[in-house]
């Protein structure tokens, strides 16, 4: 497997094609990678800036301190990546129709992304930070949200019978999303 370290990739919006191997502290700008086959390979440390990621395929994948900026997520099954060491960080990203499902979160960072349609079934977002975040029909079932902070994050509906609310943290709108499950019909 080849290695590639402290390298830049740079695609001005095109497709391009990466030998499978692994890459550390390397950067990855405006590339399209859509719908390529990034199975059994490494990222460490890396920053993918712009980049169009949209249905790529992780099969085992490794994603150790990986930090997302303004890049285009869609339709990614991130169960299939490799779980060791998996930490990743998202910042004005859009994850829309993606599933963490019961994919360790703990702690991540999601900074002003579009989570659209993202299930988050049985995921552990225990201290994770969903600034100013949409999360329009995003779902949660028996999720651990536990000291996690939606107190910016917007249009979620959670069922707090159903997932791990303890110590979570929401705005006074962002509560109404925890009672939509109930029927209860709130005038202003």
């Amino acid at each position: 497997m080849a290695n590639f370290i402290d390298q830049s990739f740079e695609g001005s919006g095109t497709q391009i094609q990466l030998e499978r191997g692994e890459y550390e502290s390397c950067h990855f700008t405006d590339c399209a990678f859509n719908g390529e086959n990034f199975s059994h390979f490494n990222f460490i440390d890396c920053t993918f800036e712009r980049c169009d990621l949209s249905s790529i395929k992780i099969e085992n994948t490794s994603f150790k301190e990986i930090n997302f900026v303004d890049c285009k997520m869609l339709g990614i099954q991130f169960e299939h990546a490799n779980p060791f060491l998996f930490q990743i960080e998202m910042n004005e990203c859009q994850l829309n129709i993606s599933s963490f499902y019961q994919v360790n979160l703990k702690n991540t960072l999601f900074n002003s992304c579009s989570l659209k349609e993202v299930d988050f079934t049985e995921t552990n977002l225990t201290e994770v930070k969903m600034v100013n975040c949409d999360l329009t029909q995003a779902i949660f079932d028996r999720t651990n949200l536990q000291k996690a902070d939606f107190y910016s994050s917007f249009n979620f509906q959670i069922d707090p019978t159903n997932n791990t609310v303890k110590g979570a943290k929401f705005s006074k709108e962002g509560a109404l999303g925890l009672l939509a499950g109930f029927g209860i019909k709130i005038n202003e």
